[in-house]
């Protein structure tokens, strides 16, 4: 199955890399590119991506709110790009659904396999830059985060899952783990989201580090 991939930057040179990168995969299709978030946000309408590559810095609507928009709408999945020294704007694109984030430098290979994780649901999750990311917001927030009531619901084995959320784990990985099935995983994920009233894994893994959510 072909990845559909709307590409979001105000600037032109990084959307040509990007979309040249992605283009080199005989599995993914580049289906149109905006300059800013209200482009994205009108393409994203008119041409439903399977994924949404989005800057979180761009001129009058920016990532974030854009974020906000496309994950509202059910428009597609989105995945941030962005640097190291965003990261309170990457956690706002996070909070607002985003299913992960990729770092500009990032090679075509780890960005071609990042497109198709988010496409299939997995989420993509750098472990050591999301505990750096949450360090930092906590650090400037002036209120610690509240303790979601979902998180006394989860079931033993359901909080497994999520501590391995927030370790960054993947589907196989927390199989491998837990020594459960891949469906099994999905369906405790899918339990975990629901419980917790998350939009994302990688919500749910950013809640599991906020609030010391082991992994096993």
């Amino acid at each position: 199955m072909t990845v559909r991939v709307l590409v979001a930057d105000d600037h032109g040179a990084i959307r040509a890399g990007l979309m040249l990168m992605l283009g080199n995969d005989p599995e993914i299709e580049v289906v149109g590119e905006a300059a800013d978030g209200a482009a994205a946000v009108r393409q994203a309408r008119a041409l439903r991506p399977d994924v949404v590559l989005m800057d979180v810095r761009m001129p009058g609507t920016d990532g974030i709110a854009a974020t906000r928009q496309v994950i509202a709408e059910n428009l597609g999945e989105v995945l941030v790009l962005t640097t190291f020294d965003l990261d309170e704007y990457v956690h706002a694109a996070l909070r607002a659904g985003a299913a992960g984030f990729l770092l500009k430098s990032v090679e075509a290979a780890r960005l071609i396999e990042a497109v198709k994780l988010v496409a299939a649901g997995e989420g993509v999750l750098a472990p050591q830059v999301t505990r750096k990311l949450i360090a930092a917001f906590a650090a400037n927030s002036r209120e610690p985060a509240p303790v979601p009531s979902g998180l006394d619901e989860l079931t033993d084995r359901e909080r497994e899952v999520l501590g391995c959320l927030g370790a960054g784990l993947s589907n196989a990985q927390i199989g491998s783990r837990l020594h459960i099935g891949e469906t099994t995983v999905k369906t405790h994920v899918s339990r975990v989201l629901t419980k917790l009233g998350l939009r994302s894994r990688v919500q749910a893994a950013i809640l599991a580090q906020e609030n010391g959510v082991p992994a096993p």
